[in-house]
Formats: C-alpha cells, structure tokens, sequence
C-alpha cells in the first residue's frame, strides 16, 4: 500500500469516528488502563483479605506465644498470714494478762490477731503491709520471748524501720526478674511495694513480672523497640504505690518518673497504658495489650477484694478525720473499728460523745451493709527513770 492510500484510509478513519489518529490512541490506552485497573484492583483486594487473614492468625500466634511464656505462678493474697506458735506457753505470753500484750499489739501494727485452739496465730488485716510488719515482728517476740508491751512497742518500730530494707530488696528482685537493672533506690523501693498491694485482687507484683514478659515477648516478635517496652510494663503501675500525691494513677505515675528522669518515650507508655490519650507508638500499643492481657486472663483478678479494700480505706479515713483521733483500724471485714485517742485532747467524756459522733457519720458515709462496732480506747501512760548511780 502507498503511503498515499494509507493517509487516505487514516483520513477516511477520522472523519467516520471523528477523532484523530492521537485521539485514537488515547482511547484505546485509557480503555486497556481501565481494564487493567479493574483486574488490579480485584487482585489487590484478594491480596488485602488473605493478608487480614494471615495477619489475624500470626497475631494469636504471637500473642498466645506471650502468654505462655509471660503467665506465672500465682498464689492468692488477700488479707490473712498466718505463724505457727511453738507451744500453749508462748501463745499465752502473747496473749498476756487479761490481753494487755495482745491489746498493746494490734495498737501498735493495726492489724488483729485471731486466737484459737490450734498452735497458729492469724494476722488479718487488709493492709498487705500492716499485715507483714505484724507477721515480722511477732515472729522476733516469739523468738526473744520477751513479750510485754514495751518491748512490743520497740520491735515494731524496729520492723517498720526494718521495711525500707524489705521494700529495696523486693524492687530489686522484681525489676531483675523483668531484666531491668541500674535503677536509683528510691524507685526500687516504690517498685517493692508492688509486693505488698493488690490490684482487683491480682498481686501487683506477680502483675508488673507477668505483663513484662508478655510485653517483651510481643515487641521482639514485632521488631519493636524492647528495652522501652520492657521500662514501660515495668513501671506502668507505679503510681498505684505512691501514696503522697493525688490523682489518678496515671497521672501519678507520670509526675513521678520525671522526677527520676525516666525516658520521654517511657513515660509515654505509662501515660497511655490506659487509653487516656492516643497512642503516640507502637510500644506504647503493646504495653496497653500486655497489661490487658496479663489483667483479662481467666483467674487474674477477683473484683470484689478491690472493692472490699476501697471500702475499708473508707471507714479508717471517716475516723482518722475527727479530732483527737490517733489512728483508726478497721477490722473484721470492716465490722468492727478501733480507735486510740490522744488522752491530751480528749478525756473521759469525750471519749463517750466521740464513739457516739463516729457512729452516726459511719451510719450515713461508710459503704457498708450491716453493723460496725466502734471501740475508742484512751490510754493514759507516765514514765519515770531512775538516775544513774
């Protein structure tokens, strides 16, 4: 064919599609174009669901992994230790003549101790630290058997000095079991008394250990940055122990890292572990789901002890708010409450009004169904030393 007839045929195409030879071609392009963006598309769908497929099951994978290798071994502590006496002896010079020593006793630790015809002594409290003060320091009396009020006196000052020691060594042996180290030892000692406090029942520190190693496990699976989340699970309930400020735990626990330079991106962790605000990382995002994880399992935590704890702090607290009152302990699931008075501000007839003025306030605030029994005790103590000779 000449190139003349062929320009002719070209010509003779346009004027009967009306479009030129370009436009032609545009045409045709952006047919195939949109043909193949409709296979694309197709393909890239398919594509996404079998990749929300396969990432749904690689994440149970990972976090099943987790949790196997983040659970451990939990025993329950609520509000009752217990220690074997050696003999009736003994248990008698407890007990004292006409209860002084024990009387002198639950005065000085705030918890009750529970007597029976068996060889074993029961400390109740629900104060996880009272409780282990008590437990320490009677273990010492039953050793020295020097068991008398003023002695009873001096070995619970003793123990409660004794428990910084306690608190240091529990920080360090829960943030080693989590591979954090080179902490200061104010922190360690906050970290401590994850031993002795219980959130909804779950112990705190058995909690921190178990999140931690699920948190660590996810972020090392994921390609996360670990040693932030390992700090972070650590730390994320630390203000649940600080009891000189107020607030929210969060809010708590972030004001108090920053007064020990904990890193930004840490505290960010602590500060969203709860959904409070975004998450500003993906670390952050696995801390939440480590504690969600660890604090959901199935015999985790048992609620109502947290609210039987909120309900005692709340009884002390209406006491603890009248004048001339010492201290206050709540006792008997809060069924029964004591109360020592300073003798200085309030004498015997006051005594009276005061008991009287404390039932009706816990009758109308305290959360509590049934009796409580309010026992105001005034003691009235001289000393005198001889000279030296």
């Amino acid at each position: 064919m000449t190139n003349t007839k062929r320009d002719d045929y070209i010509s003779a195409l346009e004027k009967v599609s009306k479009m030129t030879i370009d436009e032609a071609k545009k045409a045709l392009l952006d047919e195939v174009q949109r043909d193949l963006s409709s296979e694309i598309a197709k393909k890239i769908r398919s594509a996404e669901e079998k990749v929300k497929l396969e990432a749904g099951e690689k994440s149970k994978e990972i976090l099943a992994d987790a949790l196997k290798h983040g659970v451990t071994s939990f025993v329950a502590e609520y509000t009752v230790s217990s220690i074997v006496v050696p003999n009736e002896e003994v248990k008698g010079r407890i007990i004292g003549a006409e209860g002084r020593n024990i009387r002198s006793f639950e005065k000085e630790t705030g918890v009750e101790i529970i007597i029976d015809e068996t060889n074993e002594i029961r400390i109740s409290s629900f104060d996880s630290v009272r409780r282990e003060i008590a437990k320490r320091a009677l273990e010492i009396l039953i050793r020295d058997t020097r068991i008398q009020p003023t002695r009873i006196e001096e070995v619970v000052k003793q123990t409660k000095s004794q428990m910084e020691d306690v608190l240091l060594e529990e920080g360090k042996k829960i943030s080693e079991e989590c591979g954090v180290y080179n902490l200061s030892v104010d922190l360690l000692k906050l970290i401590g008394k994850f031993k002795f406090r219980t959130s909804y029942g779950q112990n705190l520190g058995h909690h921190t250990i178990e999140e931690t190693k699920i948190g660590i496990a996810v972020a090392e699976e994921l390609g996360a940055k670990v040693d932030v989340v390992r700090l972070g699970c650590l730390l994320h309930d630390i203000g649940k122990v600080v009891t000189d400020e107020e607030g929210n735990h969060i809010d708590v626990g972030v004001s108090t890292l920053k007064k020990f330079g904990i890193p930004k991106d840490v505290i960010a962790t602590v500060a969203e572990h709860h959904e409070d605000k975004p998450f500003s990382s993906v670390e952050s995002y696995i801390v939440w789901i480590a504690d969600s994880a660890s604090g959901s399992r199935p015999g985790a935590r048992y609620e109502p002890h947290e609210g039987y704890v909120k309900r005692m702090d709340k009884i002390e607290e209406i006491v603890k708010n009248f004048d001339g009152v010492d201290v206050a302990y709540a006792f008997q699931a809060g069924r029964d409450v004591r109360v020592f008075v300073d003798p200085n501000e309030v004498d015997d007839d006051k005594l009276t009004v005061l008991v009287h003025e404390i039932t009706k306030k816990l009758e109308k605030e305290a959360e509590y169904a049934g009796q409580i029994k309010v026992t105001a005790v005034r003691e009235v103590r001289v000393i005198g030393t001889t000279s030296a000779k």
